[in-house]
């Protein structure tokens, strides 16, 4: 870890309005898997958030922004999710994903070839679609066009907005937690 995690007493006056907004964001929709230190530090992306807190207010109204205004089901979000983190080896947001989707039902199976950065076979058709749009985004370059296609008929143009914007948010989560090398907690 390349930043050290910020104990709530030495948070400063810019710091404090983020963590107690983050934290309070974290209760009600990031409570799958931990988050904090027992002395109430926050790890995962949230950490290096705070060391830069005008960027990382950005990025956290980014995140509730796609939290709170979510259209697409869960476990097309979930999807694309771990798509994401698969492709940028981002061990803590694919450590987050597996627990939130575990808690949602996804099967081992399934985890266990969404994090090889394989497809599984037994997807949804929506689920296929949000597969194709975040692996071909997460490749860098077009969104070909009928992946494209593909995507607004099945979601719409909103849902289909939404999903680039989600991909977009979890690519920029993986690379901060690769960047500053966040580590994954133990799991229970």
């Amino acid at each position: 870890m390349r930043l050290p995690l910020i104990p709530p007493d030495q948070l400063t006056a810019e710091q404090k309005p983020l963590y107690d907004d983050m934290r309070k964001g974290i209760a009600s929709n990031f409570n799958a898997f931990k988050v904090e230190r027992e002395d109430g530090a926050l790890m995962g992306p949230w950490n290096p958030w705070l060391h830069e807190p005008k960027i990382g207010r950005a990025i956290w109204d980014f995140t509730l922004a796609m939290t709170a205004e979510a259209t697409l089901p869960d476990n097309v979000r979930q999807i694309a999710i771990l798509v994401v983190g698969a492709r940028f080896d981002a061990a803590y947001e694919i450590y987050a994903h597996i627990a939130v989707a575990e808690r949602e039902g996804m099967t081992p199976e399934r985890l266990s070839t969404l994090t090889a950065d394989l497809k599984p076979a037994d997807l949804s058709p929506e689920e296929n679609v949000a597969f194709d749009v975040a692996y071909a985004l997460s490749r860098g370059g077009v969104l070909p066009e009928p992946v494209y296609s593909l995507a607004i008929r099945t979601f719409g143009q909103h849902a289909t907005n939404e999903l680039i914007y989600l991909v977009g948010l979890y690519a920029l989560v993986s690379v901060t937690l690769n960047g500053f090398n966040v580590p994954v907690p133990e799991r229970e």
